[in-house]
C-alpha cells in the first residue's frame, strides 16, 4: 500500500486517448499529471502543456519511459500508446524497474491490452514480473448511465423475475483519428479490435451478477462475421490515401470496418445467456454513438449516449469550420445536432481514472485488471477466427495463442468467398 496521499501520473502516449483522460482528470482526486512521453517530443510537449492548461498537475515532457520512472514524482504509469508497442513499453518499464531505475505502485493500460492473445499474454506475464497494481483502462464498464442501469435492472427486475439473458452493446463512428489506427498490422486488426473490445467487456458486464467475478459467466461459442462496407470503395480509399498518406491504401491492404459477433454464454446455474455485439467504422451520424441494452423476464434497460445530453439546431446559414465541439466523431456542423455536456464523464473516464487512483493509493488491485484485458483479447481473437472461417467456433479454440488474423497480416480479402 502507497503511503502517499497523492499520486503523481505519467503518460505513454500523447494523442487523442491521453487527452481525453487529461480532460477527465478535472474530477480526479489525489492526483495530478505530471509527465508525459511520446517518441514525438513535440506532441510530448503539447499534451503536457494541455494538462497544465486545465491545472490537473504540472505535467512535463520526459525524454523516455525509463526517465520517468527515474523521476521520484512519479508514481504511476498510464500507457495510452499505439496498440504496437504495448510489449516494448512493458518491457521497458519491467527492466528499468528490475534495474532499481526507480519504483511504481500501479500501471494502468488503455484497451485492448494488446494485438493478439500472445502479446497480450506476454503483457500479463511482465506485470506479474512486479509487485505492481494493474488497471486494463475499460472506459464504458465505467459510465454512469450504464453503471446506474445495470444497477437497477439487476437490484429490481433480476431480485424479482430472475437474471438477465441477453445484453447487447454497439460502438459505432466514422473512422478513427490516427493513421496507425487504419493499418492493420500495427492495430493489430481493424474495427473490431479497435472497438469490439469496448462492446465484449460491455456486455460481460451486463450479464454479470453485480459483486461476482467475471468467471461466473462461461463462453460456449461466438459467431461472427466482418465486413469493409465502406473504406474499402474507390472513392472512400482514395479520401484515406489522402488524408494519411500511402501508407493508408484500402485498394490493397484493407481492414474491416464492420463487425458484428453473437456470444453464447452459461452462468454458474447453467442458464444460457447470450451477448450481441456489434461495432462500425461506417457509421455516419451526428457522431459516436454507444448503445447498450439488457434484457431479462420482465424487465428491460436501454443506454443510447447520443440522448445523454441535449440537442441544439443550426440552420444552414450558420456555417463554421469542421470540428468535434458537440461530439466526438462529429459528422455535421448544422441541423438538429445533439451534444453531450460532459463527455468524459457520460463515457467513463471520470470514474474510471477515480477508480484507479484510488486503488494505487490504497494497495488494492482493481476490479478491471490486466487478466480481464487478456480474457478480451481472447474472445476477440476467437472472433476473428469464427469470421474467417465462416463458421460458429467453440469455446476454446485450438491455436489461439499462436493466431494472428489475416487482417493484421496484410493478407484479408473482404470479397473472398
Amino acid at each position: 500500500m502507497s503511503t502517499k496521499k497523492r499520486l503523481g501520473v505519467g503518460f505513454i502516449g500523447s494523442g487523442f486517448i491521453t487527452k481525453f483522460h487529461i480532460l477527465s482528470w478535472k474530477a480526479v482526486r489525489d492526483s495530478d499529471i505530471l509527465g508525459v512521453w511520446s517518441p514525438n517530443t513535440g506532441n510530448a510537449e503539447e499534451a503536457a502543456a494541455y494538462a497544465r492548461s486545465l491545472n490537473v498537475g504540472e505535467a512535463k515532457a520526459y525524454g523516455s519511459i525509463t526517465d520517468m520512472i527515474a523521476d521520484p514524482a512519479i508514481d504511476c504509469l498510464w500507457i495510452c500508446g499505439p496498440n504496437h508497442k504495448r510489449v516494448e513499453n512493458m518491457e521497458e518499464i519491467v527492466d528499468a524497474l528490475k534495474r532499481g531505475v526507480g519504483e511504481l505502485v500501479g500501471i494502468a493500460c488503455e484497451k485492448p491490452l494488446a494485438r493478439n492473445v500472445a502479446e497480450a499474454r506476454r503483457v500479463v506475464e511482465l506485470i506479474e514480473q512486479t509487485d505492481l497494481l494493474h488497471g486494463y483502462l475499460e472506459d464504458q464498464v465505467f459510465s454512469p448511465s450504464l453503471v446506474r442501469g445495470r444497477d437497477i435492472a439487476w437490484k429490481r427486475g433480476a431480485a424479482l423475475s430472475g437474471r438477465p439473458y441477453l445484453a447487447r452493446a454497439a460502438e459505432e463512428h466514422s473512422g478513427p483519428h490516427a493513421p496507425w489506427f487504419w493499418n492493420g498490422e500495427q492495430q493489430g486488426g481493424g474495427v473490431l479490435n479497435d472497438m469490439m473490445c469496448h462492446s465484449v467487456e460491455v456486455a460481460r458486464f451486463l450479464l454479470t451478477r453485480p459483486g461476482a467475478s467475471r468467471d461466473s459467466i462461461t463462453p460456449v461459442s461466438i459467431n461472427c462475421q466482418i465486413a469493409s462496407l465502406k473504406w474499402s470503395r474507390p472513392e472512400y480509399a482514395e479520401l484515406l490515401r489522402k488524408r494519411f498518406g500511402t501508407q493508408i491504401d484500402y485498394t490493397r491492404k484493407p481492414a474491416e470496418d464492420f463487425a458484428r459477433a453473437t456470444i453464447e454464454y452459461i452462468d454458474d446455474q447453467g442458464h444460457p445467456l447470450i451477448a450481441e455485439v456489434t461495432t462500425s467504422w461506417s457509421y455516419v451520424g451526428p457522431g459516436l454513438r454507444l448503445s447498450s441494452e439488457l434484457l431479462g423476464p420482465e424487465y428491460s434497460l436501454r443506454v443510447n449516449s447520443l440522448d445523454a445530453g441535449g440537442t441544439v439546431f443550426l440552420s444552414r446559414n450558420v456555417t463554421g469550420s469542421a470540428g468535434e465541439d458537440l461530439v466526438e466523431k462529429q459528422n455535421a456542423e448544422s441541423g438538429d445536432m445533439p451534444f453531450v455536456g460532459n463527455e468524459a464523464a457520460e463515457y467513463g473516464y471520470e470514474d474510471e481514472n477515480r477508480y484507479m487512483i484510488r486503488c494505487f493509493l490504497e494497495g488494492k488491485q482493481p476490479a478491471e485488471n490486466f487478466h480481464d484485458g487478456l480474457e478480451v483479447t481472447e474472445l476477440l481473437m476467437a472472433a476473428y477466427m469464427s469470421a474467417e472461417s465462416g463458421c460458429r467456433v467453440m469455446w476454446k479454440p485450438d491455436n489461439l495463442e499462436s493466431f494472428i488474423p489475416a487482417v493484421a497480416r496484410g493478407e484479408w480479402n473482404p470479397n473472398a468467398k
